[in-house]
């Protein structure tokens, strides 16, 4: 019988203080949760870069301009952040993090919780998470970022933005893209969603959860089954 999986896409802005030091009583806090797992889903981690990551890229970005360049630091980041989550679930994580999609399909061998960084220059980490949601057949991904949810405009830049409970692919991609300069992030830009990763979304027709890990009582409360949707569900 093959694993059911969950998706948890952890934005990498949440591992980090405000002083960019580790913030590690939130990984501790997430590794716990994730470690008390009376689902039927095996966990399935994929960690973004965060603001290390633009350091880098912001610099590598001024003496190169070279977007690819960039991108391929921030992949690197993540699978460094990817790391950390191992280093702590210790035997309940597999040991490596996959580089490709290949490499993941030997990890699913194991009984073990899978942690993963970026893949390719070009993609998101919340496209990799998609990605790898489509590929083994995950029926849930769940978003964790430093919002409640998925807003109607920008809720950093605007008090009266009004926090979407549902929302279908097409809304989701009218939304986005009205509140966009460009369609397309570059290394670095921080958005809950792309271009790519909403065409992956809407043809894998995967069932997406976004809320906030700022606070984690919520996605506790949903891990252990006492409620249904930590701030947007995203389904067609």
């Amino acid at each position: 019988m093959s694993k059911t999986y969950i998706i948890i896409k952890i934005g990498g802005s949440l591992l980090f203080r405000k002083d960019d030091k580790i913030d590690s009583q939130k990984i501790e806090k997430l590794c716990n949760i994730l470690k008390n797992n009376t689902r039927e889903e095996y966990p399935l981690i994929v960690v973004g870069g965060g603001a290390i990551a633009r350091n880098y890229i912001n610099f590598v970005r001024k003496y190169t301009n070279n977007e690819a360049l960039c991108d391929l630091f921030g992949i690197e980041i993540s699978r460094l952040n990817a790391k950390l989550f191992i280093s702590y679930l210790e035997d309940l994580a597999y040991p490596l993090v996959p580089k490709s999609i290949e490499e993941l399909s030997i990890a699913q061998i194991s009984n073990k919780i899978i942690v993963m960084g970026g893949l390719q220059p070009g993609q998101s980490t919340t496209s990799v998470a998609l990605e790898v949601a489509e590929f083994v057949k995950a029926k849930k991904t769940i978003i964790l970022t430093d919002v409640e949810g998925v807003f109607d405009k920008d809720p950093h830049k605007y008090k009266d933005a009004t926090l979407l409970e549902n929302i279908d692919y097409n809304q989701l991609t009218d939304l986005i893209i009205k509140n966009s300069s460009s369609e397309q992030a570059a290394a670095g830009e921080y958005r809950i969603f792309d271009v790519v990763s909403l065409q992956i979304l809407k043809r894998s027709k995967i069932e997406v959860m976004v809320g906030s890990g700022l606070n984690l009582k919520n996605f506790e409360r949903f891990w252990n089954g006492k409620l249904d949707n930590i701030g947007t569900i995203i389904s067609n």
